[in-house]
């Protein structure tokens, strides 16, 4: 395998596109905030939203930009080709959530003069990882009347931020004697959220003194939180990693380095012969499902409407666009760490900088759960990005039976496409702050491109 930074000379085109990466995960900590930020980019390339082709049934014509917001949390953008949509299109999907805390429906409560929030985690997670930092809540409270309130609190300089408490050292015995998955108990994943009594209350009067800053910041009551979607993540801006920043560490890396690569690529391509689509989903991390995840028919629909905008829609035709299909699932691989080689087949792992990571399969054990591409469809894979001077990788997520995990490639494959998982290779994967190398997230994107246009 070859050491991607060798191949430039000039590594500032490298540095340059990094810049764009750690401004958007920075910004967008929520799928709502990525999907949003998206359609923003996506707009000032030209992209026009879909329901307003649909509702004035307005045809669509060749090289169209068009994009289907779906509840605010997956998004799936088209650039329209000339040949007809039953020929397949050209799919980069990757996943917008990362592992995070969510606010309880019924979260606010005291307990001896501290206020806390009560979460229930999403995702994958060590919870020993997630206490004693500092964490943000992003998200949105939707009021009966009907209007929502967008909150982001502890990501300006001057915004307080909230976090999860542990035991100090010195009374912590009992606790270091537990095994690594029980010495914090999810349950026990409570935010501290203030301290102060509200001058005149006398029961639970610093949970009153916190329902009073967010009415007035915010005008909203305790009831609202039924309605609310709130995350605690990490707080603070994605940062460079190494004395010669050649990494970054932030948090969500997974799967959001595929989602901006995904994009950043296809707002490059003019006048495709297939219809290209980039495809931001929502649930990876927790089964893919409910109506926002890959397993949601939305993405079905969606192209069923192109096909009746562009040419008059039938099943059949459905049917032969997904059949005929070549897909990229997008999503990072576990890229090796020197202080942990036990895990590791070191023929098959993915090292950091050595560009693009191929994952044949996923799964665990006995390849459970995995797609397996088709070695016909690597051999084009592997054509198109040798063609287009890529640096590539393949690896597996550890060793047999040490692990394993699973994308959105196997339930895009039940319509017969051909799909693989490729994407950047992460360290601390699922923790608060991941790193990845900028050559990969370069070279990433650099692949999605040439598969947009080769394929």
């Amino acid at each position: 395998m070859k050491n991607a930074w060798k191949k430039y000379e000039n590594i500032q085109e490298v540095m340059d596109f990094s810049e764009g990466y750690k401004d958007y995960i920075s910004t967008c900590k929520t799928e709502r905030e990525c999907v949003a930020e998206a359609i923003k980019i996506a707009e000032k390339h030209g992209f026009k939203d879909i329901n307003g082709y649909i509702e004035n049934k307005i045809q669509l014509l060749p090289n169209d930009k068009v994009y289907y917001n779906n509840y605010h949390k997956s998004l799936a953008l088209f650039v329209v080709g000339s040949q007809p949509i039953e020929n397949g299109m050209t799919i980069i999907g990757a996943h917008v959530d990362s592992p995070r805390l969510d606010i309880k429906q019924n979260p606010l409560y005291e307990d001896y003069d501290i206020a806390l929030m009560d979460t229930h985690y999403y995702g994958g997670i060590k919870p020993y990882q997630w206490v004693t930092l500092p964490l943000a809540l992003h998200g949105v409270v939707c009021k009966k009347d009907g209007t929502t309130v967008e909150i982001v609190i502890g990501e300006d300089e001057n915004d307080p931020v909230v976090g999860v408490s542990d035991l100090l050292p010195h009374l912590a015995k009992k606790q270091m004697e537990k095994n690594a998955k029980t010495v914090i108990e999810a349950e026990d994943l409570n935010i501290t959220v203030g301290s102060i009594p509200l001058k005149g209350e006398e029961k639970d009067a610093v949970k009153a003194h916190i329902l009073t800053l967010l009415k007035e910041k915010y005008d909203i009551e305790e009831e609202d939180f039924v309605s609310a979607e709130i995350e605690a993540v990490p707080a603070g801006k994605a940062r460079d990693y190494g004395l010669d920043r050649s990494m970054i560490i932030g948090y969500g890396h997974d799967d959001r380095v595929c989602a901006y690569t995904s994009l950043m690529a296809l707002l490059e391509v003019e006048n495709p012969a297939k219809t290209l689509v980039c495809l931001l989903v929502d649930k990876e991390e927790v089964g893919s499902n409910g109506a926002t995840g890959m397993h949601s028919k939305f993405f079905e629909n969606i192209v069923a409407e192109l096909i009746s905008l562009k040419e008059g829609f039938n099943e059949i035709k459905l049917r032969r666009a997904f059949g005929n299909s070549k897909m990229i699932s997008a999503d990072v691989s576990a890229a090796y760490d020197p202080n942990y080689p036990a895990v590791n087949e070191m023929k098959n792992t993915a090292f950091l900088g050595k560009g693009i990571s191929i994952n044949k399969y996923t799964g665990s054990g006995g390849k459970s759960g995995a797609n397996d591409a088709n070695p016909e469809f690597l051999a084009e894979l592997r054509n198109v990005f040798d063609k287009h001077n890529i640096t590539w990788q393949t690896s597996e997520l550890g060793k047999v039976n040490e692990g394993g995990g699973g994308t959105i490639a196997y339930i895009m494959a039940n319509y017969g496409m051909q799909i693989v998982d490729a994407g950047v290779a992460v360290q601390n994967m699922h923790a608060p702050w991941e790193v990845a190398s900028k050559v990969d997230i370069y070279e990433t994107r650099q692949a999605y491109l040439a598969f947009l246009k080769e394929m």
